[in-house]
């Protein structure tokens, strides 16, 4: 069965609700697990008050007994703490009460305006409480899962922070499970935290202009052996799959498969990864121009994405806009915002690459219990090894 992934809830309403279909049974999980990945994703210099009151835990409601998943449909749940303060503005049911002021300005670069328009909403918080990047939550939580998963086909998703804004300092380090290593030791997720205190100044610098920051991160995965996705057909190609992932993350304008535009500058020669061969261990690659993709097919090598995060669009020195009930000149309307978010944006990137890459493991090996789908993915290997 596909893996297939239901998110639902408002920013500050009551909660999140996530389901997740399709992880077999028999996999160890706990809520602590999550949890840690939902911490990851609150970290980082810049972000806003909201972090200060939202500690995220994670509740499992279904799909889980004595520690291990029972083949269903696993259901979460995370609490707005924030709740208690909006439970009036936000409420489901009853009249709408005069603390309920409607947001009118809509901000540029916010789903605000076009979304009021598509579902004829002149209260624009009907609209900007879902399009909140507070969804990503969810997606944290349920990419644990996969990555709960995919750790026990031994494969390991991680991240790192490439840059923010304009500051891009030269990445030293290589292995990219020690970059993510010394990434999670920095307060921007840069892997080498040495140089926090440039970022942290030109995040401060920002701060202090009314302005925000976006940014580039790497998400990348290890251990993934050839074979995923397919080239026979375009919605099975795994880079396609990978790029939508991504590219539906909140604020995410650009997406790189290893070099990504670099690649459209040099020779052929100097981008396609040339092909080796060692007895007892089959193929390898003298690099990984390519980011562990051909043909949408993964080749063995680590995959390797890039991801362009624009700059948040709420600014505390807002942008000229347009009042969508008096139809004057406004400056835009304020919500509680970060500076940058770029850190906390790497964390939900390496969720949804394991969204992606466990649905392919899923579609290429099968079954419904781990038991079964380690078996069945030991003799995928071996075929692998002897080609």
């Amino acid at each position: 069965m596909p893996i297939r992934f239901l998110t639902a809830g408002e920013s500050h309403g009551r909660g999140l609700v996530c389901i997740i279909e399709g992880i077999p049974a028999n996999l160890e999980l706990s809520s602590e697990y999550i949890n840690r990945e939902l911490e990851r994703r609150q970290r980082g210099y810049g972000r806003g008050g909201r972090m200060k009151i939202e500690k995220d835990r994670v509740q499992i409601l279904s799909g889980v007994r004595f520690g291990k998943t029972l083949g269903g449909p696993i259901a979460l749940f995370i609490e707005n703490k924030d709740w208690e303060n909006w439970k009036e503005k936000m409420a489901v049911e009853g009249e709408r009460p005069e603390t309920a002021v409607p947001f009118t300005r809509p901000r540029p670069g916010h789903a605000d305006l076009a979304g009021g328009i598509k579902y004829n909403q002149r209260d624009l918080r009907n609209v900007l409480e879902r399009a909140s990047a507070r969804e990503t939550a969810c997606r944290v939580s349920l990419g644990a899962v996969c990555k709960r998963f995919l750790e026990e086909l031994g494969v390991f998703v991680g991240s790192y922070v490439v840059s923010i804004g304009p500051l891009c300092p030269p990445i030293e380090e290589q292995d990219l499970i020690k970059r993510h290593q010394l990434a999670e030791q920095s307060e921007v997720r840069f892997p080498d935290p040495s140089k926090d205190k440039e970022f942290m100044e030109l995040i401060d610098r920002a701060k202090e202009m009314g302005e925000s920051l976006g940014g580039v991160f790497e998400v990348f995965a290890v251990g993934v052996p050839p074979g995923l996705g397919s080239h026979v057909h375009w919605d099975r190609k795994l880079d396609g799959r990978i790029a939508q992932a991504m590219m539906s993350i909140q604020a995410i304008k650009g997406v790189e498969i290893g070099l990504g535009f670099e690649a459209a500058k040099r020779f052929g020669s100097e981008v396609h990864d040339e092909i080796g061969y060692r007895e007892g261990e089959g193929y390898f690659r003298y690099s990984n121009n390519l980011g562990g993709l051909e043909g949408g097919i993964t080749n063995g090598m680590p995959i390797i994405v890039r991801c362009a995060m624009k700059p948040i669009p709420t600014l505390t020195k807002p942008l000229r806009s347009v009042d969508v009930l008096t139809k004057e000149e406004v400056r835009a309307g304020k919500e509680r915002t970060d500076v940058v978010a770029v850190p906390a944006a790497s964390v939900v990137g390496e969720s949804a690459l394991a969204l992606v890459l466990a649905d392919a493991f899923l579609e290429k090996v099968g079954g419904d219990f781990m038991e079964e789908i380690k078996e069945r993915y030991r003799i995928y290997l071996e075929h692998v090894k002897s080609f």
